[in-house]
């Protein structure tokens, strides 16, 4: 069993500030551990698109010390919070927050095709965020999104437009999250 003390409180004291909503922390902290058994082997980098208050992104470089993470926030704010939230954690030495636009980023040479793994947490309309995903993906890279608690949620990834940006579902099932791997028949 890990020790959440240091985490919760960090978590806390991100709650306090407005930069995360959720009422139940240890709820959010297992659902962001959902993400941790979805990242492919091996896995050395991973990008968390949108971070926000650092769900699933603060979670997986805990449990992770072997990765190197990036966060990402357009908002100024929560990159403040973001580093001050790994220096705490003790974790921001292998913890990199970017400030910016993530379309951008994706386009920047320095980022592209560099990470194991994509997490991305509310971040956007799901087609949307799997296109925003792909440039920071090396070949055999996995796209990890959380799912809505609902029967259906499965409909949300159009075959053809996932098949379009050289995605396909894993065929290992998560619960809470759906892993896109790139299709090699794509490359």
């Amino acid at each position: 069993m890990t020790d959440d003390n240091r985490l919760l409180n960090v978590l806390r004291s991100l709650r306090e500030r407005g930069a995360i909503g959720e009422e139940s922390l240890s709820q959010a902290i297992t659902h962001s551990e959902a993400f941790v058994a979805a990242l492919p082997y091996p896995c050395h980098r991973v990008i968390d698109l949108g971070s926000g208050g650092g769900l699933p992104g603060l979670i997986v470089a805990s449990r992770r010390p072997d990765l190197l993470v990036v966060l990402t926030d357009r908002r100024e704010r929560r990159v403040d919070l973001l580093r001050l939230a790994s220096v705490q954690l003790g974790i921001g030495d292998r913890v990199e927050v970017l400030g910016g636009d993530v379309v951008r980023f994706g386009r920047e040479s320095k980022w592209v095709g560099l990470f194991d793994a994509v997490t991305a947490r509310s971040f956007g309309a799901p087609l949307w965020t799997l296109q925003c995903a792909v440039p920071f993906l090396r070949q055999g890279g996995a796209v990890i999104v959380s799912e809505p608690p609902s029967p259906d949620a499965f409909r949300r990834w159009p075959t053809e437009g996932v098949a379009a940006l050289g995605l396909r579902p894993s065929e290992q099932v998560f619960p809470f999250v759906r892993r896109f791997v790139v299709d090699e028949c794509f490359t």
